[in-house]
């Protein structure tokens, strides 16, 4: 069974979040929602709570086959842990899919090599991914190499579909 790790922490992006934990454990992937803290509740932007399934100290890229990083404001929390971030960084390492959307790709910017890469993001944070090399496109999904990225829940239906045949 593949394995799909979510990051997680405080005002996510409800249904950036939700969506794909639903949608990938329904395709019948085994989902861990990756928090700085094991079994901590994280509260969205809106006030869903959800618990992390393990500390992003205790997991290893090798054991992951895919990334995804919702945005709401959680991807600014989530760049202050360095554990989080050398996760990604490993998974970029190892070329696995990273797929991000909204603010998600923040994280990108801080442990992905964007050098000429495309991508897109919430229109506020382009400035970030252009000033980490990439080039910004303004498109619902958009796929390079193993980074997958959209801008809003509504390329979710997009960005799940671009996630799920990457990760067949």
């Amino acid at each position: 069974m593949k394995k799909i790790a979510i990051l997680i922490e405080n005002m996510y992006e409800e249904p950036e979040l939700l969506y794909p934990y639903y949608r990938l454990k329904e395709e019948g992937y085994e989902v861990h929602l990756i928090g700085p803290e094991k079994d901590k509740v994280y509260t969205g932007k809106h006030g869903y709570p959800m618990k992390s399934t393990h500390a992003s100290k205790d997991v290893k890229a090798k054991d992951y086959d895919a990334v995804i990083i919702p945005g709401g404001y959680s991807p600014d929390y989530m760049r202050r842990c360095n554990d989080t971030i050398n996760f990604v960084k490993e998974m970029d390492k190892l070329q696995k899919p990273i797929a991000a959307i909204c603010h998600g790709p923040w994280i990108m910017a801080s442990a992905c090599n964007l050098k000429g890469k495309r991508v897109t993001s919430f229109f506020s944070i382009k400035d970030d991914l252009i000033n980490a090399g990439a080039q910004y496109v303004d498109e619902e999904v958009v796929v390079d190499g193993n980074l997958i990225t959209s801008r809003t829940p509504n390329d979710l239906v997009a960005f799940l579909k671009a996630i799920i045949e990457k990760v067949k």
